[in-house]
């Protein structure tokens, strides 16, 4: 599975429904740090179907980002059963990132 674009319309549904941990990866198209963190985060989607992986784009969702309390981007937060569970601000490495689901 591949990494699903989520807006305030299908968070519910696709993030604190979800049945399997999900990893939520709020960014912005002009942030530099953000596009380099977006490979990492395609790969974890593609090999790893005991995750979700989402992108929410800030400013399209500006309530999200408010409701998550991100101050900085990228952040990846880790959604299990409907609650977070852990973060990482700032660009990571897949090792990091995976270390969130544990």
């Amino acid at each position: 599975m591949g990494v699903l674009q989520v807006t305030t319309k299908n968070f519910e549904e696709e993030v604190l429904k979800s049945e399997k941990p999900v990893l939520i990866d709020f960014y912005a198209d002009w942030c530099g740090p953000c596009k380099m963190l977006s490979p990492v985060m395609d790969e974890i989607a593609h090999e790893t179907e005991e995750i979700k992986v989402v992108k929410i784009n800030i400013d399209q969702n500006r309530d999200l980002a408010l409701d998550y309390d991100v101050m900085s981007i990228p952040t990846v937060v880790c959604i299990k059963n409907g609650k977070e569970v852990d973060r990482i601000v700032g660009l990571a490495d897949k090792s990091e990132i995976l270390n969130l689901i544990k």
